[in-house]
């Protein structure tokens, strides 16, 4: 294992922060070099016991990144976005982040490159959050710097989005989910997300790999739900709301607000069925999974406490 620092850029959300922590931890610790936008992100960083060194960079800037990755061991890739806003283009978040890494981890003779990305990716997928995921995963897969593409569902995370809208639902007492919440979800404890970031930092045979990685259990979101609600001690009632009307609704917030709520593509994502075997990932990583009502008490009650 190298003693030298692991660059992460997006370290400042939930999962970059967790990865920090426990690299920070690990025997022998490991040193973090974080990559983030700002200076607000990078207090957040700064606030970690471990005090990682913090850089400000523009991520589609590949001399910056090269700049900050010469001395490195690695690279953690967590940038990414599930809305596309007129400011934030999906384009920018992914294919140029991925593009100016590569060149930075080809200049500066990086190891090995981890990047997270998302269960459903596809180039030729007609939602433009998959196809763009999917373009930079092969944009990193090309470089010459060897790289390992771990995706992943919904990551289930005290304070995440995704966990804080699973909570609103399932307190109750009614929830409009749409088309009745008929999705396949397979969510995964951010836990085990971090576990796997930082396994396919050193594990062998990984090189150039795809790895798909979910929860154990695969259900739909109506179940989803009721299965929080069960954990939150709480009873919801599931009512169904038509897939046309949710999607014209995401186009008329498209048209009217710069940063809309949720868009056509965002509702795709979150209509996506994940319902896949994690087996192969998981022993190639080398962890355990949590099993899915341990997630949803982690995520919804232990540690809102």
């Amino acid at each position: 294992m190298s003693e030298r620092p692991v660059l992460v850029t997006g370290a400042n959300g939930r999962l970059g922060l967790a990865l920090c922590r426990r690299l920070a931890e690990a025997s022998p610790p490991r040193r973090v070099r974080a990559l983030v936008r700002s200076e607000r992100a990078a207090s957040l960083v700064r606030a970690l016991p471990s005090r990682p060194g913090v850089a400000i960079v523009d991520y589609a800037d590949a001399d910056s990144i090269a700049e900050q990755s010469r001395g490195c061991d690695a690279a953690v890739h967590l940038v990414g976005i599930l809305k596309e806003t007129r400011a934030n283009r999906y384009v920018d978040a992914h294919e140029r982040a991925c593009a100016a890494l590569a060149q930075a981890a080809d200049r500066t003779g990086l190891r090995r490159i981890v990047s997270l990305s998302i269960l459903g990716a596809d180039p030729d997928s007609p939602n433009a959050c998959l196809a763009s995921r999917a373009r930079a995963d092969a944009i990193l897969l090309r470089a010459k710097t060897p790289a390992v593409v771990i995706r992943v569902p919904m990551v289930l995370g005290a304070g995440d989005p995704a966990s804080a809208a699973l909570a609103r639902q399932a307190h109750g007492p009614r929830a409009r989910l749409v088309r009745g919440g008929e999705s396949l979800e397979q969510p995964i404890a951010a836990r085990d997300a971090v576990a796997a970031l930082a396994a396919a930092l050193d594990r062998p045979g990984l090189d150039d790999a795809v790895l798909e990685l979910a929860g154990p259990e695969s259900l739909s979101h109506r179940a989803l739900v009721q299965r929080a609600a069960a954990v939150l001690g709480s009873r919801v009632e599931i009512a169904g709301v038509p897939a046309a009307l949710a999607y014209a609704a995401a186009w008329i917030a498209e048209r009217i607000a710069a940063d809309p709520p949720i868009t056509r593509a965002m509702l795709g994502v979150l209509e996506h069925d994940d319902a896949i075997d994690p087996e192969p990932a998981r022993a190639k990583l080398g962890i355990a999974l949590t099993p899915l009502d341990a997630a949803l008490r982690e995520a919804l009650v232990e540690r809102g406490r």
